[in-house]
């Protein structure tokens, strides 16, 4: 157990809370973070540390992570479709790694929670109009106007049934016969058959398939055999909004260790990742796995002293670091943090976010990523690893199963001019499910190259 920490330690004077919304009714947010904390755990204990468990399988380069999901979950566009059909391409992104690689992936998704949004400024000003900056639909709306922008606690009630209610779903799927392996050939979504890609995946569901007759055949019942019917399905999201995460902070009752209920795994951003961080004390005394995200601002000596603070105990599983350096930036700037963390031993999952540091306006005026940019930063990310001799754990994109058009390129092969056709996006641009699908390929092509090189040092 952490010293010197309570679930609301974050809020003493010496510690800076950054890109927290002000809430002008302070006897409202008393009472919306009362009826949280009364509200029961929307994740248990006993889960976290199995995520835990499983990274540290990663960290210790036998399993891969695949992170995915919304940059931002919505009021407006909650319905069961979406969750199902981003959960559906996160089992085709898992599916073609495992069996590529011959390797446990390790699921977690951005899904019942990612709401809350960091904001440079606490205001917006259109016109002669200024307003509080849109924070995420637990905060305030999207919409400019005086209304819609008001920081209301009581949207962080509304998020909790949301995210409770997703969670609902995902167990559903997960554990109810949607994850099983003979539906695998279900998994790929109608609009996806226009990709190369989406072949490619059929030719391994049908391999799957024969393995599964195959088994069948030698007598093995595949009913009786659940890890083959279910799938393990974690969820995450940046703990941005504290007093949100401090109302769903527990006690275990049978360790005494407290736990983050709101999700399996939490992460720092970049623009909150700092020592004397509120966010940073807050997410040092609870036992869930933590990411950090890691830019090109971060320095190898604060990187240490970040881990020394979050993970003293040097516990396998505990901190995921999320690079996101942007495509020709990541061989340059990774190295030096790779090498710090080796030289201190600190057991740690690496995992490569491709998606934030590579947005760019495009000439049609929309916010989007080339997915040319994406892969080009993966394919840096696993070649400093391979220099370094250490494992390229994991993936962190935002993506969505709805056929979208928000990020320009891919096999499908989105143009600056077609992205008005299907831009729909809460916050930032996310890859659709085919150019989901199209990554998760380069990164098995990748994996196989590094454990091919591993395989040939110890032999």
């Amino acid at each position: 157990m952490a010293q010197n920490w309570t679930p609301e330690s974050w809020k003493q004077d010496r510690f800076i809370a950054k890109h927290l919304p002000k809430y002008e009714d302070a006897a409202a947010l008393a009472e919306a973070e009362r009826a949280l904390a009364g509200f029961p755990p929307l994740v248990f204990a006993g889960e976290a540390r199995a995520l835990k468990a499983d990274l540290a399988q990663v960290a210790a380069g036998q399993a891969f992570l695949v992170q995915g999901g919304d940059c931002a979950e919505s009021f407006a566009e909650f319905h069961p479709d979406n969750i199902r059909d981003t959960f559906r391409v996160i089992l085709q992104m898992a599916a073609v790694l495992t069996f590529a690689s011959k390797m446990p992936v390790v699921k977690v998704g951005r899904m019942a929670g990612q709401f809350a949004k960091p904001r440079s400024s606490d205001t917006e000003t259109q016109g002669d109009v200024t307003l509080p900056s849109y924070f995420g639909d637990n905060v305030n709306g999207i919409e400019f106007s005086p209304e819609s922008r008001v920081n209301d606690p009581q949207r962080m009630l509304r998020a909790y049934s949301q995210a409770a209610a997703t969670l609902n779903l995902l167990r559903a799927f997960a554990g109810g016969g949607y994850a099983n392996l003979r539906e695998v050939h279900r998994w790929t979504l109608e609009f996806m058959d226009r990709s190369p890609w989406s072949s490619e995946f059929k030719q391994i569901a049908d391999r799957i398939g024969e393995a599964l007759d195959f088994i069948e055949a030698c007598g093995v019942d595949i009913e009786d055999q659940q890890s083959l019917k279910t799938a393990t399905f974690y969820t995450s999201h940046e703990a941005l909004l504290l007093p949100y995460e401090q109302a769903l902070t527990r006690q275990d009752s049978l360790t005494g260790d407290w736990y983050d209920t709101s999700a399996h795994m939490l992460w720092i951003g970049d623009r909150t990742r700092f020592v004397d961080s509120a966010h940073v004390e807050f997410l040092r005394g609870v036992n869930n796995p933590i990411g950090v995200k890691c830019g090109p601002s971060l320095e190898p000596d604060a990187l240490l002293q970040m881990l020394d603070i979050l993970n003293p105990a040097r516990e396998p599983g505990r901190i995921t670091l999320i690079s996101r350096f942007g495509a020709g930036k990541v061989e340059e700037g990774l190295p030096p943090l790779v090498r710090a963390v080796e030289r201190e031993g600190h057991p740690v999952v690496w995992s490569c976010d491709p998606m934030h540091g590579n947005v760019i306006k495009s000439d049609s005026g929309y916010k989007t990523r080339p997915f040319d940019r994406i892969l080009s930063e993966v394919r840096g990310f696993f070649a400093v690893h391979r220099a370094e001799g250490t494992h390229a754990g994991g993936i962190h994109v935002e993506m969505t199963g709805q056929d979208v058009t928000e990020c320009t390129g891919g096999a499908v092969a989105i143009t600056d001019e077609g992205l008005a056709d299907r831009y729909h996006t809460h916050c930032d641009p996310r890859l659709n499910a085919a150019q989901s699908l199209e990554l998760a390929f380069l990164l098995a092509e990748m994996l196989n190259l590094e454990l091919g090189e591993a395989r040939q040092d110890a032999a």
